[in-house]
């Protein structure tokens, strides 16, 4: 495919100034690089776009195949997420190559569960631990919560107050276990389905891909935006998600040595 709907030069343009990608900067092992990705459906953005953001990254699971990380962060991939688990027994079979791939390419990483609303919460809890490990330096684990109609197994729609207090007991198992507290990732209809704003102490990740999150999730704060699942980079074969920082370059590499263990 060509890279015709491409967002590349525009994001290059806007963080350095220039048309060029922006030499690596790092604080530690923190490497930010201006971001060179693609898009194939991209959304005609108004007010503060991605592209004024400085830090992106990706989320991936088994469908992305294999990357080459070392592409993929001198092309501006500063994080990534990745799927590990899901339930009490599914293993994502991409997650131990692109665990060991991006740290060996020094590029923080997280480890992310799908949450299953027909198993209790601890026992996703220990199945999680059991297979993502404490490494050194990873970033704060994600707790995915959102409706899956498609399930073949489980359609459950437990209410709001039941989805908070599982919520909760997963966090507060893993943040006992990896010593930092989980980031929650969530979409815009199971947000405010069950008022996940109540829940407090906790960095949001959103997504959103047709609207600024001030917009679509208005009054609420967060910390990683998920701005398209079309999105195309180097190392890459095929479309990722994208993701941008809520902060700045220095910001970003606070947030890092805070969180990271």
């Amino acid at each position: 495919m060509g890279w015709g709907k491409i967002l590349a030069v525009g994001l290059a343009l806007a963080l350095t100034g220039c048309g060029g990608r922006e030499a690596p900067r790092a604080t530690g092992d923190v490497v930010v690089n201006a971001p060179r990705f693609g898009d194939t459906d991209p959304h005609p953005w108004d007010g503060r776009d991605p592209s004024k953001y400085a830090v992106h990254g990706i989320d991936a699971s088994r469908w992305q195949g294999d990357i080459d990380w070392r592409a993929a962060q001198a092309n501006g991939v500063s994080f990534a997420f990745f799927k590990a688990t899901e339930g009490g027994d599914i293993v994502d079979p991409a997650f131990e190559a692109y665990w060991d791939g991006a740290g060996r390419a020094g590029v923080p990483r997280a480890a992310y569960h799908f949450f299953y609303f027909c198993r209790p919460a601890i026992e996703q809890a220990r199945w999680f631990i059991k297979n993502v490990p404490r490494s050194k330096g990873a970033l704060p684990p994600v707790l995915d919560m959102e409706w899956n109609a498609h399930s073949p197994t489980c359609t459950r729609r437990p209410d709001a107050a039941h989805v908070r207090a599982e919520a909760k007991i997963f966090m507060d198992a893993l943040e006992r276990h990896y010593g930092q507290r989980p980031v929650i990732y969530t979409t815009v209809d199971f947000f405010a389905d069950n008022q996940m704003g109540r829940i407090g102490n906790v960095d949001f990740w959103l997504r959103s891909v047709a609207g600024h999150p001030s917009t679509v999730y208005p009054g609420q704060n967060w910390t990683f935006w998920q701005y398209s699942g079309t999105g195309l980079v180097p190392g890459i074969t095929g479309k990722v998600d994208l993701n941008v920082f809520a902060g700045s370059r220095a910001e970003w590499r606070d947030w890092v040595a805070r969180r990271a263990r």
